[in-house]
């Protein structure tokens, strides 16, 4: 800073002192007691101390600093009561120097303001939603003065505009400062056509295009020509039976307007389907036969009158009752049936035979072999399900294994007349000994298991003991089962090969050996 001294010479004269230079300039005698030079802002009327001073008075002097050129608009805001200094009570009456002291030099700051506190609130301009997360000099230039910053949303928003300007330059008639995006225009309150239903959440452009705002005629037909399936014979009120929560929806009642009340299925099919063309002045037959044609199976054979057994909640389910209304009850799977099944003719007045053979003759696999009377085994629930037939009271009951054996084992034909009931039909495979102890397995064999024989070697006379337990039969029954059983066997017989005395000690083997092992016991008989 430039430190300097006044010295008072003569009247109307003064000595500045700047360091080492000395300045001898005129000047009234008021600038005798000056206490410091101006800034700069001040500068040129540094030496015009009436200009902002008035003698004796301060109240003059406040009105000198706001009748400058500079500060008119000061002036103006603390009258209107508008601005920084309008707004503020404390400000507005203070005086001018409170604030912004002079004589500090010129490089003072004699405005004082401090951003980083203060409160924009006390503005014209208050900062809210997304202005309050800006920066100053996102709307302060720094060329300009604080005052002379765009206030009107236009400044500032005009790129945003996609109106074109075509509503005005008064943004926030419609936006908000929290987002740009959310507008607080009401259509209700603020135009003369009512948004309802549907037409609340369409985009604005699908009726004002080329952002066109004024002028838009509000008749339904006006937006929704190409919608308009009549094709105009019906005029341009749609509302008479289209309402805004969905076009397809329509409010015309059938009922009222015609004499042909619309129930069931009817009130949800298109109305195209009934009126070809979309043609509705035109008289349409109401005999259901005039749309239902195509879905006669009985091929007129049952006449027009379809409602007598069909209704209008679905043309399949038929109100018909085959229990009461006929001799044959329809039950299991019969009742699942389509009526040409059995009526193939078309006419439900056609007498049919009852009897199962006469619709499962396809499905007897057993060739009428059992007869015609199929419900002695089979049930209404399924043909090949549930099956009731007993084998139990047959020729060959099934127990044991036998019983959990399918019947195609057995069984090779449908014809189960022509089933074999002898064992080594079918066991051959399994008859190890070969037909050697003949054909009645069961005097051995059980039908719980193959393997559990039961036959008793006790009663043959010949006790199977010590090693012989373990044996095979065939290992001894080498020869048919009618010539082993009537031989009476002795120890040479089966062990003549073991013998190494060579027949020396004859054939009583027993009297040394013992049937556990043939080795010596030790034992002379």
């Amino acid at each position: 800073m430039i430190s300097y001294r006044k010295v008072s010479l003569i009247a109307g004269l003064s000595l500045l002192v700047f360091s080492s230079q000395v300045f001898v300039y005129a000047a009234p005698i008021e600038t005798l007691v000056m206490p410091g030079p101006v800034s700069a802002a001040h500068a040129d009327i540094e030496v015009e101390c009436s200009g902002c001073h008035a003698a004796f008075s301060k109240t003059l002097q406040r009105d000198l600093c706001l009748s400058c050129h500079d500060h008119i608009s000061v002036k103006e805001d603390l009258e209107a009561g508008t601005g920084f200094h309008g707004r503020s009570e404390t400000v507005g009456k203070a005086e001018c120097a409170t604030c912004h002291a002079e004589h500090e030099g010129r490089t003072a700051n004699i405005v004082g303001l401090d951003i980083e506190t203060f409160d924009h609130d006390i503005t014209d301009f208050v900062l809210e939603g997304s202005h309050a997360e800006r920066v100053c000099e996102d709307c302060h230039a720094a060329d300009k003065l604080p005052r002379e910053a765009p206030s009107a949303c236009f400044d500032c928003h005009e790129a945003k505009d996609s109106h074109k300007g075509k509503l005005g330059k008064e943004c926030g008639n419609c936006h908000r400062e929290t987002d740009w995006q959310t507008t607080k225009f009401d259509h209700t309150k603020d135009t003369e056509y009512i948004l309802t239903g549907a037409h609340q959440v369409v985009e604005c452009v699908l009726c004002h295009t080329n952002q066109t705002y004024k002028g838009i005629s509000t008749d339904c037909h006006s937006c929704h020509q190409i919608d308009d399936r009549h094709q105009g014979n019906f005029g341009k009120d749609c509302k008479q039976c289209h309402k805004t929560e969905d076009w397809k929806k329509n409010t015309f009642d059938h009922k009222k307007s015609s004499d042909f009340a619309l129930q069931d299925r009817h009130t949800e099919i298109e109305c195209s389907s009934c009126h070809l063309a979309n043609q509705f002045k035109e008289e349409l037959a109401h005999e259901c036969v005039s749309c239902h044609l195509a879905d006669d199976i009985h091929q007129g054979a049952n006449k027009v009158d379809c409602g007598a057994c069909h209704n209008s909640r679905e043309w399949k389910s038929v109100k018909f009752d085959h229990q009461k209304d006929t001799d044959f009850p329809l039950n299991g799977a019969h009742f699942e049936l389509e009526c040409r099944m059995c009526h193939s003719g078309g006419t439900i007045d056609m007498e049919l035979d009852t009897a199962c053979i006469n619709c499962h003759q396809v499905n007897d696999v057993h060739q009428q072999s059992l007869g015609e009377n199929c419900v002695r085994c089979h049930g209404e629930s399924g043909w090949t399900s549930d099956v009731l037939f007993d084998h139990d009271l047959t020729r060959f009951p099934l127990i044991g294994m036998h019983s959990v054996v399918l019947c195609e084992a057995c069984h090779l034909s449908p014809r189960f007349a022509d089933t074999p009931g002898q064992c080594l039909d079918c066991h051959s495979q399994s008859d190890t000994q070969h037909d050697t102890f003949g054909t009645d397995c069961g005097s051995c064999h059980n039908p719980n298991d193959w393997l559990l024989w039961e036959f008793d070697h006790q009663s043959t006379g010949f006790v199977l003991d010590g090693a012989h337990a373990d044996l095979n039969c065939q290992n001894c029954h080498k020869k048919g089962w009618d010539y082993q059983a009537k031989k009476q066997f002795t120890c040479v017989d089966c062990h003549r090969n073991d013998d190494i005395h060579s027949g020396e000690f004859g054939r009583h083997c027993s009297r040394c050996h013992n049937s556990h092992s043939f080795e010596y016991s030790g034992t002379i008989q």
